[in-house]
């Protein structure tokens, strides 16, 4: 979730290692026949989507970010792999992304994404209130408040999902 271009240039310094470790859990997944679904945050040229009311939002307009950015080349993307767009932190919130896992018969996700505190936190609650079945895996997700990071995932992540290392995510997948 969110792993693209514009979000990713935001933290050059862990980018290689997230693409590293993201790419291996979707290499695994593919290998096994599973599915990989990518979600982006995006908006219009002018940011119509964005409310006034929205604090989130709005500084996310002020960055002038989202437009123009894609899902992150070095993830492999196939053809078939759904891109979902969300205009909120949540993959799930005014997106069809709930509809295509249950069309599908998907009832267990493994996320990852970037940020805990935005699109990891948001989709989480959503996808554990919507019954979801949930591995959440630490290493390929970022936060640049470590503290905080660390913190989700032994909290709130912990209580709605089972929080896996990727080594143990491949283990899964195996």
């Amino acid at each position: 979730m969110h792993y693209q271009t514009d979000i990713l240039a935001l933290f050059p310094s862990v980018a290689p290692a997230l693409l590293s470790n993201t790419r291996k859990l979707c290499d695994a997944a593919r290998a096994k026949g599973v599915s990989v679904y990518f979600a982006k945050i995006h908006f219009s040229p002018g940011y119509p989507e964005v409310s006034p009311l929205n604090r989130n939002g709005q500084g996310i307009k002020q960055l002038g970010l989202f437009v123009d950015d894609r899902i992150s080349p070095e993830l492999g993307q196939q053809a078939t792999e759904p891109l979902i767009i969300a205009h909120r932190a949540s993959v799930f919130f005014g997106t069809d992304l709930q509809v295509r896992l249950s069309a599908q018969g998907i009832d267990t996700l493994l996320m990852v994404g970037i940020a805990s505190t935005g699109v990891v936190l948001s989709s989480v609650a959503y996808a554990s209130d919507a019954d979801f079945r949930l591995f959440t895996v630490k290493d390929c997700c970022y936060d640049p408040d470590q503290v905080v990071h660390d913190h989700l995932f032994s909290t709130a992540f912990d209580s709605r999902t089972t929080v896996l290392l990727l080594a143990d995510a491949l283990l899964l997948l195996g």
